[in-house]
């Protein structure tokens, strides 16, 4: 994952690393770095959020505006565009860079924002009170100050569908994010009593929205047709898609993962697995796993689903079933999606690394 996308950012000429940092440097973001120092020494999660802007192994905080770039330079110009040459660089508008910035400046936003903590639910060893309400502070003024940035750059493109689909986009985001924490907040709440067909819509409104949108919009400002556009929104949909299920279904292809409490309950492989078997079936096995030893968890107050143990059963249980391999068939299933809609496009080197991108998420031990 990490060579193909250092060698996607070689082609859209720059690594986009980088891409958010001119809005990062800036005095205003400065004086809120200097704050969220002191809240070094908790557990507040806005600190491992601000490291990932600094150092991210994997690659995913700027997935998003790579992506974008990479479909515009594969996309061209169109017949119809009438910009003057030198507002092409490395084959992208400067307005499809402003966009890709965008983008992330809205990722970055929602996952600053992301970062704020239920106090109720806080520990002793979290840290003290007042700095992680400070915390929470810090997330919300933050978060929505990347947010304010990316809606002024937005305006300033002038083109009022670019403008509708990002703020759509936003907007989906805004309910994916409720409907999500809304559930995780009901009390016994083990799994939603969801289909696949329902986890995807939601996972498109959480994880895939942004994108595709982004995908169409950089389309839109290249004045290509409806029929590229749409090809744009198919492939930035299911590339994402694919890319969600690659990261639920890692807890479960790993050789070697001594993290037994690195998968959720939601995800892909145990809906599915959840299908297979039936919702009181699997509600049955949840509740009547054997938690060795018991008296640990009564100690440490855990609630039986919530028991490392019980989430290493439950793990063993989901590979032995056809969640698993299912998840990885429909992880596939997008990523031929996501390759058929490139078909439309010329080839180049972009659109090959586009094609990279999705084979490095669809691919399996």
């Amino acid at each position: 994952w990490s060579q193909v996308v250092s060698e996607a950012e070689k082609i859209v000429g720059y690594p986009t690393s980088f891409m958010s940092l001119r809005c990062l440097l800036s005095d205003e973001l400065s004086n809120i770095a200097m704050q969220v120092r002191k809240l070094v020494g908790t557990k507040h999660p806005l600190l491992d959020t601000a490291r990932g802007f600094v150092y991210d192994s994997r690659n995913n905080l700027q997935m998003r505006g790579l992506v974008v770039l990479l479909i515009s330079k594969a996309a061209g110009p169109s017949t119809a565009e009438l910009s003057f040459p030198h507002d092409m660089v490395s084959g992208i508008y400067s307005s499809q860079r402003s966009l890709a910035e965008i983008t992330e400046l809205i990722h970055t936003a929602f996952l600053v924002h992301r970062g704020i903590v239920n106090i109720g639910e806080l520990k002793s060893c979290d840290g003290p009170l007042k700095d992680m309400q400070f915390g929470n502070k810090m997330a919300v003024l933050s978060g929505d100050f990347l947010l304010a940035n990316a809606c002024t750059s937005l305006a300033q493109l002038q083109n009022t569908k670019v403008v509708e689909l990002i703020s759509s986009a936003i907007g989906d985001l805004v309910q994916g994010i409720y409907y999500e924490n809304s559930k995780s907040s009901e009390e016994n709440c083990l799994t939603d009593d969801i289909g696949i067909s329902r986890w995807k819509e939601q996972v498109f409104l959480r994880h895939s929205a942004l994108l595709a949108k982004s995908c169409q919009a950089a389309m839109e400002l290249a004045k290509h047709s409806a029929e590229i556009q749409d090809m744009a929104f198919q492939y930035g949909k299911h590339m994402s898609m694919s890319h969600k299920l690659h990261s639920d279904l890692q807890p479960f292809v790993k050789e070697t993962s001594s993290d037994t409490m690195a998968f959720s309950l939601n995800s892909a492989p145990a809906i599915l697995h959840q299908e297979f078997r039936g919702r009181e079936a699997w509600l049955k096995q949840i509740r009547e796993k054997p938690c060795a030893p018991r008296d640990n968890c009564a100690r440490l107050k855990h609630p039986p689903h919530r028991c490392a143990c019980v989430f290493q059963q439950l793990q063993e249980a989901i590979k032995a079933g056809k969640g698993v391999t299912s998840a990885i068939d429909l992880c596939r299933c997008h990523g031929n999606r996501a390759l058929a809609a490139l078909e439309r496009f010329p080839p180049s080197e972009a659109r090959d690394a586009l094609a990279n991108i999705v084979c490095a998420v669809t691919r399996f031990p």
